[in-house]
């Protein structure tokens, strides 16, 4: 989750706020790509989660980062709780995930040598200290209560909050595990079109990084119990944002959602002050009831923005927010499937085409069947398997186009990266679809086998 925002004086203005996002705007020469993805602790020896302090934990790991590898820490309240290098951060989920979130890179290159790197690190700390990372969407055997909480405010507050608005935000909290890709775009209407194909085809994304059929020691009867979660966490900030599809859609219509998602903190001096269930509009006027008499800066905003949960969003660039955690592969894959659809003109209409006539209903739909079914799912006459494959072909021709060179110009493209994705549709078969045949087959219902063999 993001670390607290910086910049920007008082709000003078609501207009302020959509002028805000759109200074996001970037000419296609300075679009980028942000890569973050997640990834589970744990002691080799007990295979269970590790907690933030001691010699096997989340601290020992970012200690041995910092001391080994170059990265400067970050800290709150005198906790060591991220570190920083090269435009890059990794930081803590609540219950101890470790999280890369990427540098603004030009190429899918880039974020595979950034991964790779990260990883090798990681392991390198990790293997010391006797701790294990693993790729899943979720936590296939852990308790609620065996899960460790990270010394952060933000997350103090959230937890007390989930069980009032949903009944599984700490699920999503502690036990899940994503990989997302953060894009530019060009204006207004590129953010219109790109924000509609983002939420249209996230399910597409749901089910091809199909990564977590189990929960708490047993099958759940979902492909991406991730996914699943995330639907019953709570309804003022999550879903697929039927008013994105609306005529008049733009900046100024997101602020006008943004400003009704209950507020969760203000963060001042290192303190994030609670706001729990508050408005940011009453804040603009001056008349929050944790700051009365204060009015929000444009910072107290971008962290506003931090708190929503829909499939995709918006900030000063978009979020693709719809996927598994997972193996290597998918990792620099996920990145590589959005930037094939959003950074060429051709495939990005050619998405819009296939999605522009379905309803809010199927589009929900879709949603709920991909997290259930994965690449089996239907809704109505659409058939995922037939609709990923579809998807996938105007991703690779989106990056065919591109013809960003790798390896000194010896790879042509950045196809290569999607190779997965390819299996994948070929043989209809998703990371969850290969665990469960493992878990029936030869692991003899032996879950603990997952950590030996899918850890990086």
């Amino acid at each position: 989750m993001s670390i607290p925002q910086s910049g920007g004086g008082p709000i003078e203005s609501i207009h302020q706020l959509s002028e805000y996002l759109a200074e996001g705007c970037k000419p296609k020469a300075d679009w980028r790509i942000g890569t973050e993805h997640e990834k589970f602790g744990y002691c080799k020896d007990t295979l269970e989660p590790i907690p933030y302090d001691g010699p096997r934990s989340v601290k020992a790991v970012l200690e041995g980062l910092r001391d080994a590898h170059g990265w400067a820490p970050v800290e709150e309240a005198g906790n060591l709780i991220g570190l920083e290098k090269n435009g890059a951060n990794v930081s803590l989920e609540p219950g101890g995930q470790l999280e890369l979130s990427g540098a603004p890179l030009e190429s899918i290159h880039g974020t595979c040598d950034e991964v790779n790197q990260h990883l090798r690190e990681v392991k390198d700390v990790a293997d010391k200290v006797g701790v294990g990372f693993i790729g899943l969407g979720a936590a296939p055997i852990w308790t609620h209560e065996q899960m460790p909480m990270m010394p952060k405010g933000r997350y103090r507050l959230m937890t007390d909050y989930m069980d009032r608005v949903g009944t599984m935000g700490k699920s999503m909290m502690y036990r899940t595990c994503t990989v997302q890709v953060n894009l530019d775009f060009g204006s207004e209407a590129d953010m219109v079109q790109k924000l509609r194909v983002a939420l249209a085809l996230q399910p597409v994304a749901t089910a091809l990084f199909a990564n977590s059929p189990f929960f708490e020691g047993k099958t759940n009867g979902h492909k991406s119990w991730r996914s699943r979660i995330w639907r019953d966490l709570d309804p003022d900030r999550t879903g697929m944002l039927p008013f994105v599809f609306e005529d008049g859609f733009g900046f100024q219509a997101w602020v006008d959602y943004a400003l009704d998602v209950p507020m969760y903190f203000v963060y001042r001096d290192g303190v994030y002050i609670d706001a729990l269930g508050q408005s940011f509009r009453d804040f603009l006027n001056g008349e929050l009831p944790a700051l009365p008499g204060e009015i929000p800066t444009l910072s107290d905003f971008a962290d506003h923005l931090t708190t929503i949960f829909p499939e995709a969003r918006i900030k000063q660039f978009m979020e693709m927010r719809g996927a598994d955690g997972g193996p290597w592969r998918r990792l620099c894959a996920l990145p590589a499937f959005w930037v094939g659809l959003m950074y060429d003109q051709n495939s990005l209409d050619g998405a819009w085409d296939i999605a522009k006539g379905w309803d809010a209903e199927t589009r929900e739909n879709l949603r709920i069947a991909a997290s259930r079914d994965g690449l089996q799912a239907r809704v109505g006459d659409i058939h995922m398997h037939d609709l990923a494959r579809e998807v996938l072909a105007l991703s690779e021709a989106g990056l065919r186009a591109r013809a960003c060179a790798g390896s000194g110009g010896l790879v042509p493209d950045e196809t290569h990266f999607l190779n997965a994705l390819k299996e994948s549709v070929e043989t209809g078969k998703t990371p969850a679809d290969e665990l469960l045949n493992r878990y029936a087959g030869d692991w003899n219902g032996d879950l603990t086998q997952i950590y030996a063999e899918y850890s990086y």
